[in-house]
């Protein structure tokens, strides 16, 4: 009896403690875990250090918690901060003893060195998650229930470390194929951690010392400055350890990123800047605070529950904001229980400290647990791409396109979307806004088409590099992170095109693993060094663009990697010239599309190119193709008339009624002697046109007053006056628009003019007056034909004919 109750309470112990079997743990026990984070005797990693060992002890995370402090003695000595957490000091590298280099990254592969050599814990631990301080712990991280073996460390995703794929790989490990691009957090058995330390710290200090190889091309550094090495170390050192890395990234996530459906993240990693409404948050403006030791002093208040519930209505994004605001309200939260361990008085009331002890901050803030779907690896979602030839339900399809807070895009934008309405184009469509803040506030075309408004990159935030195009993968990188898509293939185009029909993956064979493009010839760069430099994989570099159709599993795995590669090119200015990259201009303003194409190649994504999508207006077509799409990125013409949108730069047609573009010559007057010819003039008037009726109905939605109700009557001119008017189409400057071609503006102010009113409105019209003026003419003529006859008699008349007249101001001279 005594035996089986033994037994029982073993068994209810080993539940209690969530302890799996023993086939299935085998070696190690449940508690065996130590958790690590590296930080300097500095106030900035101080209150960084209270936040995460806050966390540490809400979420429940099994095991010790270990602080590897770095100070130098003279740092030490002004220190106020020994008692913040559980301490392992280990000497200051910030400045290499060697080689003088100050490089305070280093402290961490560093310490953990130390660590394993002089820490009598580092005897007694089976497994080690080590994590950085601007980290907020939300559950438990245990190492065996998120997936690591011995042997296979588990890791979060750092896309960025492109050289792993380059020859940065190959110059700094023997096994370039086992490079992995992680970091944030590590989870490994204690083992592969004795075997890869030393190696992380040798490899970040040859990195470090690699200067000839910093560039932003080779290390994905935007800066140029060596920073990502101890980075590099890590991976470098793992592959040379044999560590492959089982890559997850959906236990970790950046405050202000949308997780993806199921996922429920562990990790808060607020290492970019947060915003939540008009509130924000960047850990960079508190590097010098001394929050720690200020009694009752916290970051600033994040937006509350109910806030938060008017300010979204979509779920996941909700969820998203809610998320952002956990992780500062924990970090004030610790400061506060920080605060009363020093001794400060307690704080007066007020609703943010009344809130952050009531019951739905409690419930917010509860230990989270893995949902499945945060247990999902990467290399399990990619799979090799198959293209499936049966029969089933079509996809779902959204349609993106990207511009800017301008009236150039704005009038771009009105004649896409006239034309999507038009081509019959299936699913949604966003249009991907890219603007500041200043502009935005000022901005009058919000209602053009739906909007998913972006921060604008057009001056990079770190470089200054002032460089437009790089919105465009931003803007879908960030269309991913904060949106629900239910799509699964998207279709992304320019602003600057015009649809002609329905452009689908079935009818153009798209398959995961396998985008539609259009080819861009002038990429010359895939063919060259440029490609070797950027890509590790030149061979699979397709000079394509304009239109892509893609797969979302591709353009979730794809979209960063083609933001960092335009950063990369845009970098890489020692190569703009035309020779590399077929810019005529040398100026690196293609490096958006170097961008895509050596992103794509990287991950081995294989375009299906199709010259039948897309045509330029001016080209001749090919017989019997329909093209689904017009791109007037140039210049063309129709005899003397000629349409670039350059010209239209700085001109407002969006938001003074009535404006348009030239009209184009009429159909009817083209010459049919070379049928190609015809053919693409065809093409061009159609294009230009399309633009025009979209902006006409444009103006009508807008209820734009009738052009003819605002005409007020013209007085009558003098010939020169009137030949002057014509040339130039001056009918009335709230609805015309300049323009460059005699002939259409002729057109152009003659159509504005025709009356379209009852006849008891003619009166207004030129036409009108065109044939008093005439009637007068000629009614002077006979008067004064008789006055020749018979002076007395003429004049007579003459006198009778002015009363039975309307006057004019000519008139007086003839009495």
């Amino acid at each position: 009896m005594v035996k089986l109750l033994v037994l029982m309470v073993v068994a209810v112990v080993g539940l209690f403690h969530g302890a799996e079997s023993v086939e299935e743990t085998k070696q190690e026990a449940p508690w065996r875990i130590h958790t690590l984070f590296s930080v300097e005797c500095q106030n900035y990693f101080d209150w960084q250090t209270v936040g995460l060992v806050h966390s540490f002890k809400k979420s429940g995370q099994p095991g010790p918690l270990t602080r590897l402090l770095s100070c130098t003695d003279q740092e030490k000595k002004n220190y106020k901060g020994m008692d913040l957490a559980p301490t392992f000091e280990v000497p200051s590298m910030s400045k290499h003893p060697k080689t003088g280099d100050w490089y305070p990254a280093i402290n961490k592969p560093a310490g953990v060195v130390h660590w394993l050599k002089h820490s009598k814990d580092a005897e007694n631990v089976d497994w080690v998650v080590i994590l950085d301080a601007d980290m907020i712990i939300r559950g438990p991280i245990v190492p065996w229930e998120i997936g690591a073996e011995k042997g296979r460390p588990v890791a979060a995703y750092y896309g960025y470390l492109v050289g792993c794929d380059n020859a940065l790989a190959g110059m700094h490990t023997k096994h370039p194929e086992l490079c992995d691009k992680v970091g944030g957090l590590l989870a490994m058995h204690i083992d592969d951690l004795r075997k890869l330390a030393p190696l992380w710290l040798s490899k970040t200090e040859e990195v470090r010392e690699d200067r000839a190889h910093w560039g932003t091309n080779l290390t994905g550094d935007i800066y140029g400055k060596g920073w990502i090495s101890e980075m590099y170390g890590y991976s470098f050192g793992a592959a040379e350890a044999g560590l492959r890395h089982k890559i997850n990234d959906n236990l970790m996530l950046y405050p202000g990123y949308v997780p993806r459906e199921g996922v429920e993240p562990i990790l808060l990693h607020y290492g970019l800047p947060i915003q939540v409404g008009n509130w924000s948050f960047s850990k960079l403006e508190h590097h010098e605070d001394d929050i720690v030791y200020k009694c009752g002093k916290l970051f600033p208040e994040p937006p509350y529950p109910r806030e938060i519930e008017q300010m979204e209505t979509d779920p996941h994004k909700k969820r998203a904001l809610y998320i952002s605001v956990e992780c500062i309200n924990t970090l004030n939260d610790g400061l506060l229980a920080q605060h009363a361990a020093y001794g400060c008085s307690k704080p007066g009331w007020s609703k943010y400290l009344s809130f952050l002890k009531s019951k739905k901050y409690a419930e917010l803030t509860r230990p989270k647990r893995l949902s499945p779907a945060s247990l999902e690896f990467m290399e399990d979602r990619q799979k090799p791409p198959v293209i499936d030839t049966t029969e089933k339900p079509r996809p779902k399809i959204h349609t993106l396109f990207s511009t800017e807070c301008t009236t150039y895009f704005d009038w771009q934008t009105v004649g896409f979307m006239h034309s999507f309405y038009l081509s019959g184009q299936p699913g949604k469509i966003t249009r991907l806004l890219s603007c500041t803040n200043e502009d935005l506030q000022k901005y009058q075309g919000i209602d053009l088409a739906p909007t998913h408004i972006v921060p604008s990159m057009s001056r990079h935030p770190l470089t200054g590099d002032w460089y437009p195009a790089i919105n465009k993968p931003a803007a879908v990188l960030h269309w991913l992170h904060h949106t629900e898509i239910d799509a699964e293939y998207i279709v992304i185009l320019d602003a600057d095109m015009i649809l002609r029909g329905p452009i689908t993956p079935w009818e153009f064979n798209a398959a995961r693993g396998h985008p539609v493009s259009t080819p861009y010839e002038y990429l010359i760069g895939c063919d060259n060094e440029l490609a070797q430099l950027h890509t590790s994989h030149p061979d699979a570099c397709d000079k394509v663009g304009g239109v892509i159709i893609m797969h979302i599993d591709d353009l979730r795995r794809f979209a960063l990697l083609w933001l960092h590669k335009t950063e990369e090119v845009r970098a890489d200015r020692s190569h703009y010239g035309t020779n590399f990259t077929g810019d005529i201009y040398n100026s690196g303003w293609i490096s958006e599309m170097y961008g895509y194409s050596f992103g794509a190649a990287e991950l081995g994504l294989k375009h299906q190119i199709n010259n039948k999508i897309m045509i330029y207006p001016g080209y001749v077509p090919e017989p019997g193709v329909h093209y689904r799409v017009f791109h007037y990125g140039l210049e063309f013409h129709v005899g003397n008339w000629s349409f670039d949108k350059a010209n239209w730069r700085e001109t407002d047609v969006v938001n003074k009624c009535w404006a348009k573009f030239p009209d184009p010559p009429d159909p009817k007057s083209l010459e049919k002697i070379d049928e190609g010819l015809y053919q693409r003039d065809l093409l061009s008037i159609e294009c230009i046109k399309t633009i025009n009726d979209a902006l006409r109905l444009h103006h009508e939605r807008r209820k734009c007053q009738d052009p003819n109700l605002i005409m007020s009557p013209p007085k009558l001119e003098t010939p020169k006056e009137i030949a002057y008017s014509r040339k130039f189409g001056h009918v009335d400057e709230t609805f015309t628009v300049k323009n460059n071609n005699n002939n259409s503006e002729v057109n152009h102010s003659r159509k504005l003019s025709e009356p379209t009113e009852t006849d008891d409105s003619r009166f207004s019209s030129m036409r009108f007056w065109i044939i008093v003026l005439w009637a007068f003419s000629g009614l002077g003529f006979v008067a004064v034909m008789l006055f020749l006859c018979s002076i007395r008699k003429g004049k007579g008349t003459r006198t009778k004919h002015h009363r039975s007249k309307r006057r004019t101001p000519y008139s007086g001279s003839m009495d």
